[in-house]
């Protein structure tokens, strides 16, 4: 998160939209960062077959407009709804496509003909908010590694490591969060990125080993901001369940 709705992780998703829903300024901004990602990857998905006869953008603020007017879903928005805010973000997401299909007199969408004839429309939703957690979680996970590599060079704290030419392995932190992109986006061994880097197989085995663990931290971070009301356990279920979406 950014800005004054996120320092130090000290709201939750209810605060954000709270703050929102009464018409704060930084709260609006966070919440369509947040979730706006979401709510495109789900319209484009679902008119995939239909790209002409569609403005997503206009779709986009539709929803938007829904959220935020006065008296709008969010402020008939109450904490414990099913499935959280996600399920609710869904309802509203697809009630707005609904409309935009009926103005154009078109048949409404069959809640199955999205991605394939097997992905219903809140599993298509799904994946659209898999996908954009991800990558909340892989920023958050950049912005704490930054942190700690600003505090570990003050403090004097970095710890010996291989000697390397070929990265600033000070930023120790950081680096972890490269790793993580070269070996999942890049889909590159771990032994090429270490001779690539000049630095030891073993050694970066357990950095990798460390940056899963970072960033499965980050992912349950957000997955508690999304949820605070659950316990340890229900995050951690959620958190596997939604590494299972992208599968």
């Amino acid at each position: 998160m950014s800005g004054n709705a996120s320092e130090e992780w000290d709201t939750t998703c209810w605060t954000v939209l709270r703050g929102a829903a009464k018409g704060d300024p930084s709260f609006r901004t966070e919440f369509a960062r947040l979730y706006e990602p979401v709510i495109r990857k789900f319209l484009q998905i679902r008119w995939a077959a239909r790209p002409n006869r569609f403005d997503l953008d206009d779709a986009v603020q539709d929803v938007f407009l829904d959220c935020l007017k006065p008296d709008g879903a969010l402020q008939r928005l109450e904490v414990g709804y099913p499935n959280g805010f996600r399920g609710y973000l869904f309802g509203i997401t697809r009630n707005v496509a609904r409309r935009q299909e009926q103005r154009r007199h078109l048949e409404p969408l069959p809640d199955h003909d999205l991605e394939d004839e097997q992905t219903g429309a809140e599993t298509a939703f799904d994946r659209a908010w898999a996908r954009t957690m991800m990558k909340e979680a892989v920023r958050v996970m950049t912005e704490t590694a930054q942190r700690v590599d600003a505090a570990s060079v003050h403090h004097g704290q970095s710890k010996p490591i291989p000697n390397s030419a070929q990265v600033d392995l000070r930023a120790r932190a950081s680096l972890r969060v490269e790793l993580l992109r070269l070996r999942f986006q890049e889909n590159l061994p771990i032994r090429e990125i270490a001779q690539a880097w000049h630095v030891e197989t073993a050694w970066l085995h357990h950095e990798y080993a460390t940056a899963r663990a970072e960033f499965h931290a980050a992912l349950l971070q957000l997955i508690a901001f999304h949820n605070p009301s659950a316990t340890n356990a229900e995050n951690q279920q959620a958190c596997r369940e939604l590494l299972a979406m992208l599968h």
